[in-house]
């Protein structure tokens, strides 16, 4: 049944309400619902984060990952899914989360999220897909299929603009209409032509000295006349700051409850005509409509859920989305005669493998690669060489680690970004690894040089280091069964097959976003334009360490015979793709269109 048919069948419940009730509705009964109307037949519907896995809570309330959640699977976040180029297994995962989001009773998860990663020190990139609208825009587009394919709905999220953490409750995004169009509302264009979200919920900030979300440009004009959206419009958590404004410019639905802080407001703007009474009763129907939908998908979705193929899901996912930055030949390694292997770093054994705030899953189990090595059958020696949860090292840690490199063929250093380094709520103040890390690396590559580095972080780091390892594994945050799945791809039982979605420049000072982000508390200019990214690299003939799209494999492949087929302003490119090696793998293959 169409959103249409649902409004239909809301409008005449609206249009028999009071004004009080009208004016209930357009706010949430508590943190995560909304306001029912029992004697019509209309409940509520009930809303969960949920980017890379349901962070469902049962009787406990916030946002930013603070109180626990229900156990369910915890997947690879967004910017190793965007590394995988595939939005079939976006698709997959999108409808494993729709189906634990069933299970729990929950109508409609909070993701994903779509920001374009203008810069890589953004505290929460781990949870967006690209620095590119087009491959954002696709993969939202498969999560959003995915998780509806379940019966319950999905919410693009944080509509428009919304590339940094510091100050986000009041900063005010400046940026001209030509980048804003082709950067930044782009991606949130494909993804509404790809699918059909029941929501979309608006950032934090400002733009343009406006908030999003009481914008009648970016909600009205943009979002729903030119866009073609029709359904609920609803707030990020807290954000609203003038309720009367936002219902003008289109915006539904204010999350969480405010205790009914603007009903006053709105309904002295209603009687004085500054809020026109079809204004409020055109949120009203679209929230009715929305709840209605809801209950009729209750009825019938399924609700049995096989957390086992969940896991193995997220297993191979991880493996989709890791990429294989440098290999001088030590990788993969030979499970039949591996030699004296050595693995080093805290995370072996204490895995990071999500990110923090308001996406924080609480994972039905979680593998670590000491436990998968253990399984597989592979002697290591082991050094645990910094702290895990700050990064920081001693003496002591790295003179066993230098030790125990010393004495193996070849050595599997484990480092990264601690989870205190990247969250939602702030912004990295550098590209840097922690420097217990730095150290520990220098240390073991002076015992060793045969390492291969095994790097988890959610976002680009600088690499100076990176001539002087074997190789690097970038796994990102693999969720729950990343231990299993780096195991997986050292020992060449699954391909790191990733690419990509993102630049990891030289330094960071090489950008020009650099000296605009994150300076100023109530503002932000996007001076660069449209310069983020390989746009910015590529024309400015600025080489990043791994450009976009960057990735090796364990195979080879011939790509040739590009033959492209043209009706009237569309076009579709074919190859020929040769596997040439001894070995099955995969490869993405990517076009790029340039004027000429």
């Amino acid at each position: 049944m169409s959103f249409h048919t649902y409004l239909a069948r809301a409008a005449p419940i609206v249009s028999s309400l009071d004004g009080k009730t009208k004016i209930a509705l357009l706010t949430g009964r508590d943190f995560w619902t909304t306001t029912p109307l029992p004697d019509h037949g209309v409940t509520s519907f009930v809303m969960s984060d949920g980017p890379h896995g349901l962070r469902h809570q049962d009787g406990r309330a916030d946002h930013i990952g603070l109180d626990g959640s229900l156990p369910a699977t915890c997947f690879p976040t967004a910017s190793a899914l965007g590394a995988t180029w595939d939005a079939e297994l976006v698709e997959r995962i999108g409808a494993a989360i729709g189906r634990e989001a069933a299970s729990q009773d929950v109508d409609v998860v909070l993701g994903p999220g779509l920001n374009i990663k203008r810069h890589p020190a953004g505290g929460r990139n781990f949870e967006y897909f690209s620095e590119d609208p087009l491959v954002s825009g696709v993969l939202a587009a498969a999560m959003v299929r995915g998780i509806q394919s379940q019966g319950v709905g999905a919410c693009l999220k944080h509509y428009v603009a919304n590339n940094q953490e510091s100050d986000r409750f009041r900063l005010d995004t400046l940026v001209d209409e030509r980048t804003l169009r082709e950067l930044y509302l782009s991606g949130f264009e494909t993804a509404l032509k790809l699918s059909d979200p029941w929501m979309v919920m608006s950032s934090y900030n400002k733009l343009n000295g406006t908030h999003v979300g009481e914008s009648e440009e970016m909600i009205h004009d943009i979002l729903r006349s030119e866009f073609g959206f029709l359904g609920v419009v609803v707030s990020d958590w807290l954000a609203v700051s003038d309720r009367v404004q936002a219902l003008r410019a289109g915006l539904d639905l204010e999350m969480p409850c405010s205790g009914r802080t603007w009903d006053r407001e709105i309904a002295k703007a209603r009687g004085g005509g500054e809020l026109a009474p079809g204004t409020i009763d055109l949120s009203c129907t679209r929230v009715v409509a929305l709840a209605l939908q809801a209950a009729d998908a209750r009825a019938t979705r399924e609700t049995d859920v096989d957390l086992g193929a969940h896991h193995d899901l997220a297993r191979s996912a991880a493996c989709a989305g890791a990429v294989l930055l440098t290999n001088d030949g030590i990788l993969p390694l030979d499970a039949a005669s591996p030699g004296k292997v050595a693995v080093i770093g805290a995370f072996a054994e204490r895995p990071r493998f999500q990110g923090a705030g308001s996406s924080q899953v609480n994972p039905t189990r979680v593998s670590t690669m000491l436990d998968a090595l253990d399984a597989k059958g592979i002697d290591v020696s082991y050094a645990a060489g910094y702290d895990p949860l700050t990064g920081d090292t001693t003496d002591a840690l790295l003179a066993e680690a230098a030790k125990v490199a010393a004495d193996a063929d070849v050595v599997i250093l484990h480092i990264g970004l601690p989870a205190a380094a990247e969250s939602e709520g702030f912004d990295r103040t550098d590209l840097c690894l922690p420097e217990g890390h730095e150290t520990l690396l220098a240390a073991v590559t002076r015992a060793n040089p045969r390492t291969a580095v095994a790097l988890t972080t959610g976002a680009p780091v600088e690499m100076p280091w990176a001539d002087k390892v074997a190789a690097i594994l970038l796994t990102y945050l693999g969720g729950q069964a990343s231990g299993e799945a780096l195991v997986d791809m050292l020992f060449g039982d699954a391909e790191p097959s990733g690419r990509l979605a993102e630049s990891f420049p030289e330094a960071v000072f090489d950008l020009p976003a650099d000296a605009y982000f994150a300076d100023h508390p109530t503002q932000v200019e996007y001076r660069e334009g449209l310069y983020v990214g390989y746009r910015f690299h590529d024309t400015f003939g600025m080489p990043a360490l791994f450009p976009f799209g960057h990735g090796l494999g364990y195979g080879s492949f011939d790509i040739r015979d590009a033959r492209v087929s043209s009706w009237g302003s569309k076009h579709s490119v074919s190859v020929n793709v040769t596997n040439t090696s001894q070995r099955a793998g995969s490869t993405v293959v990517q076009i790029y269109v340039h004027d000429v």
